[in-house]
């Protein structure tokens, strides 16, 4: 099975402040993985030392096999990067940034550029800096199609994009990969569409990981309890075996757990609390991702 990227033990401080600690994880060649975290959590950090931005204080990352802080030409020409925002060269026009992009890179498809630019409706010569902010994603993001990379790193790559053309992204990146059989490691605070196009996602917490697994196991596997009994306030708490996390509002504890039900009725039952009424309610990824972060 062939890694595109393995992080081993990978650890980063800004001076004092711990950002990533000892994160382990492998991404598979021909898969979209998906990394989600609230703000803070290094996953820009992530990306900064997957392109070899950043050196980690502690840990190794490999890229197609090579160190991330000294990637070779050859490799780095692999990889297409979409990082936190849009185009740098805003003076050009949509022509001419296409014609400067194009001579990077030996592989460029042109087709892939203008298919999606043509559905901007506006001129070749229409310039980069009198674009709306969703117009100027699109033109990131078709540039980065045009390299042909056979990595995408592509870190909150829906800023500025309206509902219709994050829904356009993601078709284009679902054939893109599974055609084609290439890699996509993204981030995203929309993750509605995260849930729509993963194939396996990590969930960064501060200063540590806290799920990383396939998105379809996390579905099936992960639950969301709810039950209303006064006395059990205060008393159902987290712990790392059976409770990832646990709310109060008003006199109803939602209980979210790997556990099934039989086995939280069951530890409910040890800490003397009835729950008779406790039944399960199901999840979208983003009220999964709430539960094992916390609201606040």
């Amino acid at each position: 099975m062939e890694h595109v990227i393995e992080c081993k033990n990978l650890t980063h401080y800004y001076g004092n402040n711990l950002v990533l600690n000892d994160l382990n994880l492998k991404v598979e060649r021909g898969r979209i993985f998906g990394i989600l975290g609230k703000n803070g959590t290094g996953k820009t950090t992530t990306i900064n030392i997957l392109m070899g931005f950043l050196r980690p204080t502690r840990g190794k990352c490999l890229v197609f096999g090579e160190e991330s802080h000294n990637l070779s030409p050859a490799t780095r020409q692999k990889i297409g990067l979409l990082h936190e925002g849009h185009l740098a060269y805003d003076f050009m026009t949509i022509k001419q940034v296409e014609h400067f992009y194009s001579q990077f890179f030996p592989g460029w498809k042109a087709d892939y550029y203008w298919d999606l630019i043509g559905k901007l409706g506006l001129s070749d010569n229409h310039k980069i800096r009198n674009m709306s902010c969703g117009q100027r994603s699109q033109v990131v993001l078709g540039l980065i199609f045009a390299q042909d990379p056979e990595l995408l790193i592509l870190d909150d790559y829906s800023m500025g994009l309206d509902p219709g053309y994050r829904a356009l992204f993601i078709d284009y990146l679902q054939e893109y990969v599974h055609e084609k059989n290439k890699t996509v490691f993204l981030t995203s605070h929309i993750i509605q569409d995260v849930e729509k196009v993963v194939d396996d996602t990590i969930i960064m917490g501060y200063q540590k990981l806290l799920l990383k697994m396939p998105l379809e196991t996390l579905k099936e596997n992960f639950h969301r309890f709810e039950f209303r009994n006064p006395r059990a306030i205060g008393v159902v708490k987290s712990d790392d075996d059976m409770i990832s996390n646990v709310e109060y509002v008003n006199d109803k504890i939602t209980i979210y757990s790997f556990k099934p039900l039989k086995e939280i009725v069951a530890y409910l039952k040890k800490l003397g609390i009835s729950a008779d009424d406790i039944k399960e309610i199901p999840m979208t990824l983003e009220e999964a991702f709430i539960g094992l972060t916390g609201k606040y």
